[in-house]
């Protein structure tokens, strides 16, 4: 009997072994505990959504929607998932991939810079068409295809162009954005350096654990010569700040009454203090962001 069996809804049960991720695809999956719930789901009432592949040999297909599904289904100790083939060349397939995947609920930074980035090298080779997923093929033939892409995706144009440039990053900048370690803004500026100096600020930052801002990116930046820039002096530019004389020889004095009466009458002066140092903290915080 052949493999590929027809459930209801004409689908095909498709062998997970015969199954392989698509060359290049950004999307990652988690083991998360949304995961877990699939898994238990997918024990109790099967797969109810049918993952997308298209053929690529007689017996192999490349996955298009569904990685998760799969590895759930991995999970559950089940060996074959209902499947939709598609027909699709490489370009028609990548755009389908990345329309599918970016419906997502999370996902991190990294995977939308390099999912726009393939949608868009894909969508300028089959001439700025838009999305399969849409129909409307062929429309605004007078906008870029960036431009098409940002409305599309929910993006401004030049967010867009942002993300793509995430791709520049060597791996370790890029986990950092990836982890709230490093703004999105600040990684483009240094986006611009060498993978050498990427990777010795990479050191830097994880070694004395700081937070760099958008402005000491921008100096970063500024201060390269074609991408390269020496460790001495990007250390100095991180550290600058830190170094800054401050007055910390001065006393501050703040009358009593001008303080309690922004507090109830009957609160102690510990707790007044509490919250003064607080709201302080949480400035200070603040002002490292910018």
């Amino acid at each position: 009997m052949n493999e590929e069996l027809k459930p209801e809804g004409g689908f095909v049960l498709l062998p997970l072994e015969k199954l392989r991720p698509f060359d290049g695809q950004p999307f990652r999956v988690r083991m998360d505990e949304s995961m877990a719930e699939l898994v238990e789901s997918i024990k109790s009432y099967g797969v109810l959504t049918p993952i997308a592949v298209r053929r690529v040999s007689k017996n192999e297909y490349e996955i298009l929607a569904g990685h998760r599904r799969i590895k759930a289904c991995e999970l559950a100790g089940r060996k074959k998932i209902p499947s939709k083939i598609l027909e699709l060349n490489d370009d028609m397939a990548i755009i389908y991939l990345v329309d599918s995947n970016l419906q997502r609920e999370h996902i991190l930074p990294s995977e939308k810079a390099f999912a726009y980035q393939m949608k868009l090298d894909a969508m300028k080779r089959q001439g700025m068409r838009t999305d399969l997923t849409s129909s409307q093929i062929g429309r605004k033939s007078g906008m870029e295809s960036r431009e098409i892409l940002a409305e599309q995706v929910g993006e401004s144009r030049n967010q867009i162009s942002r993300y793509i440039r995430l791709t520049h990053l060597v791996y370790q900048l890029l986990d950092m954005v990836d982890n709230s370690k490093l703004s999105v803004n600040a990684a483009v500026e240094l986006s611009y350096l060498g993978s050498k100096a990427q990777a010795e600020l990479a050191q830097i930052l994880q070694m004395d654990e700081i937070r760099i801002t958008i402005k000491q990116a921008s100096a970063i930046r500024a201060h390269s010569q074609d991408g390269k820039i020496g460790f001495e002096t990007m250390e100095k530019i991180l550290k600058k700040r830190k170094e800054k004389p401050k007055p910390e020889t001065e006393n501050i004095i703040i009358k009593k009454t001008r303080i309690r009466k922004y507090f109830p009458s009957d609160y102690s002066a510990k707790q007044i203090e509490k919250i003064l140092f607080s709201l302080i903290k949480k400035w200070a915080l603040e002002q490292e962001k910018m």
